[in-house]
């Protein structure tokens, strides 16, 4: 995280409702405005996160996401304009994102993640949100994360359904606890609907948010799941495999105050 300065004028005249959060007020804005937040991908979920993020004035993001805006993305990317259609989907984000913030430092990479570029893409950030589609994506976000002790918050969907769950290293299960390989059923195009991915993502960026100001209870050491088709919230209790094949050799640290 950079130092931390006064707020302007400015900065308090935008955030001062959200500063009216008694455990949060001044201090934890002070906190968003000196972080840096890498998020991958930028589409339903990602996208989401991301403009929340930029709303709620943390400082920088570095937003992950190779390709071309296409009209199958337009249902959901809240990003996205069917005018962009066929140009780069990280340099439309960039731009929405201004046009929201323009004192956000915005940081756009057209790549998405693998083991090859995770350590570069997670360099310097004080928290990753992992919106990617495909297991690779994350299974190589969490190999960087447990690398280099960075907060990874997990965001997914599928149809009408979501979860969240937080990785601590060294406190938590990752990502390969939980998915020691990818499930063989697994498919890249799934149904998708922009209000669940909106919904997830807000939550996403709401994770986020409390890691950085230091607030709040996260759903660390928990998945929450929301099934919207039958109106179910629950939380399970996630455990660390203690055969992990990325964080078996970790040690466990004790849970911090």
């Amino acid at each position: 995280m950079r130092s931390m300065g006064q707020l302007t004028d400015e900065q308090r005249a935008i955030y001062e409702w959200q500063m009216w959060s008694p455990d949060f007020g001044e201090s934890g804005q002070q906190k968003l405005a000196a972080a840096s937040v890498l998020v991958t991908r930028v589409g339903g979920l990602g996208g989401t996160v991301a403009y929340q993020l930029a709303a709620a004035g943390v400082g920088r993001l570095v937003l992950a996401h190779a390709g071309e805006i296409t009209l199958s993305d337009l249902n959901r990317q809240i990003l996205m304009t069917r005018k962009g259609v066929g140009s780069s989907r990280v340099e439309s984000a960039r731009r929405r994102l201004l046009e929201l913030n323009p004192q956000l430092d915005v940081v756009v990479i057209a790549e998405n993640a693998n083991h090859g570029n995770a350590g570069r893409l997670t360099d310097g950030v004080d928290v990753i949100v992992d919106c990617c589609p495909r297991f690779e994506e994350r299974f190589a976000l969490n190999a960087a994360a447990l690398r280099s002790n960075t907060p990874l918050v997990e965001c997914a969907m599928y149809d009408l359904e979501g979860s969240i769950y937080t990785v601590l290293p060294g406190r938590s299960a990752c990502v390969r606890c939980l998915f020691p390989d990818t499930p063989p059923k697994w498919k890249r195009q799934f149904p998708a609907f922009g209000a669940v991915a909106s919904m997830m993502g807000s939550i996403g960026a709401m994770e986020a948010i409390k890691i950085l100001a230091g607030f709040g209870e996260t759903t660390v050491g928990n998945m929450l799941r929301i099934d919207l088709r039958s109106m179910i919230v629950q939380q399970f209790r996630l455990q660390r495999n203690p055969a992990c094949p990325a964080c078996a050799g970790i040690e466990i640290l004790p849970p911090t105050d």
